[in-house]
This record gives C-alpha cells, structure tokens and sequence, in this order.
C-alpha cells in the first residue's frame, strides 16, 4: 500500500511540535488589534490584571500583554497592577514549569547527549550562573517565557526556587511596562 501522505519522524516530536504552535501563533495574531480583549480586561479590573499576568508568560500572547499593561498603566494603580499581573506570571509559568518538566523530561535528557550541548562549555566560574541568566533575561522580559522556563527546567532547579524567581522576574518586567505607561 502507498501511502498518500508521508509525514517525517522526527528526533524531538514534542520540541517540533511545540515550535510549529509558535509559527501558527504568530500566523493567527500577527499584525492584529486586540480592543476585545482590552475591554475585557477593563471589565474584570484587577482579574482581568491577573489574567494578563497568565498571557505575559505565554509567547504568543506576551506581546499584547505587555501592550494592556501599557495602555491599562494610566487607569489602574501600578503597585497593586504589577503584584497582581506578577501572581498571574507565575501561574502561566509554573504551568509551562510542571509540563515541560513531566511532559519533556525525556527529550531533555536525549537533548543534552547532542553533540553540539556537550562541546558548549563555560568556565567552571560562571557556569552556575549562565542558565539562570540567560532564563531570567527572557522570563523578566515581554519574550516568550517558555524559552526560559525550558532552560529552568532542564537545569533541574527546585519548584520553590523557580516559584520565586519566576514571580519576582516577571513582576519586575510588568512594574517596567507600567512605568512606561505612565
């Protein structure tokens, strides 16, 4: 029998997968003008904080996150705002933190086995401190989160520990959007 349609095997499927999820993303929401969701979030007041909070987290919804924080820093107070909004970060990051650390624990193990993340090495001096860096430029900022929760993950760090990483890094990068909204 032949088979119509071939479909390519893959090394890291759920890696592939997840990367065809960012191109569609931005396929659907590039370019778009998100007013729906500003009034909903109007609507439901500092919920509507926490649940933009959820979004900053995600990639393909960080950037219209980021833009409510902005256009919502004139109409709300940014203390309470950049609290709330940082709850609602951790939340979406502590759930992409829990499924990439269940769900691709063994493309992550088969991953660091690769040629190319055994030849990269840092000095044995920074080397604690390079992945966490590297998280935090992406968690604290509008990019998209799972990036650095990936590399968290990977790097086998204690839940509690992320959970406070996590919160204070993206509550500083909301309190950023909201000052510059003002």
């Amino acid at each position: 029998m032949h088979r119509f349609l071939v479909f390519p095997k893959f090394k890291y499927p759920k890696f592939a997968i997840l990367g065809v999820s960012y191109i569609f993303a931005y396929l659907i929401f590039a370019n778009k003008d998100y007013p729906a969701l500003k009034n909903a979030v109007e609507v439901f007041g500092y919920l509507g904080i926490f649940l933009a909070g959820v979004f900053y987290t995600y990639g393909f919804t960080s950037g219209p996150a980021a833009a409510l924080f902005f256009l919502m820093s004139k109409n709300i107070n940014i203390f309470a705002a950049g609290i709330i909004g940082g709850l609602g970060s951790l939340l979406g990051d502590f759930l992409i933190f829990e499924f990439i650390r269940t769900g691709f624990q063994d493309e992550i193990k088969k991953l660091n086995h690769e040629h190319l993340f055994r030849k990269i090495e840092f000095p044995k001096r920074i080397t604690p401190f390079v992945i966490p860096v590297l998280a935090g430029i992406f968690i604290a900022s509008p990019l998209p989160d799972e990036i650095g929760v990936c590399m968290l993950a990977a790097s086998k760090i204690k839940t509690k520990y992320f959970a406070v990483f996590s919160y204070l890094l993206n509550t500083l990068g909301i309190f950023v959007i909201l000052l510059l909204g003002t």
